[in-house]
């Protein structure tokens, strides 16, 4: 396992070379190793901007997760990782604030400067595939599995919520999405 200090020590080309190789061979240790270098840097970052810790670490496994799943979109001649990584959380941090009823506006220069991309049309084709990839993979999950999933990411609700509504909690409901959605991640590569 890294330390503190080695995960300090990653290179940016060190940390392209990780996302790289989630992108091409879905590397779980890579996953890994840069979950463990980027999470808590996105979260330090969001708790920064103004979000709480709980919303701060729900942005960066959002974000995490995100990753995984678009690694393949990844090109290091347009970006460094990080920076692509550190986008897709801003996104999601705008996300979050859109859909949170405390904070209804966004201060207007904060909202120019964070504005997100929209999605180009290769990209549009990927995510309608995976779509249907994803609606078959969760046919075949548990239905407290396929419940919990589409409460955390299909309703987009927080972790804290879920576990108040299915009267769990919140270390098991983090412990059950971390769980289904492995089983998902299994069942989708079993499909490509």
């Amino acid at each position: 396992m890294k330390t503190l200090s080695d995960r300090e020590a990653l290179s940016r080309e060190a940390v392209n070379q990780l996302l790289l190789a989630i992108a091409t061979r879905q590397d779980r240790q890579a996953f890994a190793a840069l979950f463990d270098f980027v999470a808590p840097r996105i979260k330090a970052f969001m708790m920064r901007s103004g979000s709480s810790s709980e919303l701060a670490e729900e942005i960066a496994q959002e974000a995490m997760l995100l990753v995984w799943r678009k690694a393949a979109y990844f090109d290091p001649a347009r970006a460094g990782a990080m920076t692509w990584i550190f986008a897709i959380a801003r996104n999601l941090r705008i996300d979050f604030q859109r859909k949170s009823k405390s904070s209804k506006h966004v201060d207007e220069g904060e909202a120019d400067g964070l504005q997100a991309t929209e999605p180009t049309p290769e990209e549009i084709l990927f995510v309608r595939v995976d779509e249907e990839r994803v609606r078959a993979a969760l046919q075949a999950l548990s239905s407290e599995q396929e419940e919990i999933i589409r409460l955390s990411f299909f309703r987009d609700r927080p972790h804290s919520e879920i576990a108040r509504e299915l009267d769990l909690p919140l270390g098991t409901v983090k412990s059950r999405i971390r769980r289904a959605l492995a089983r998902l991640r299994d069942l989708l590569e079993e499909t490509l």
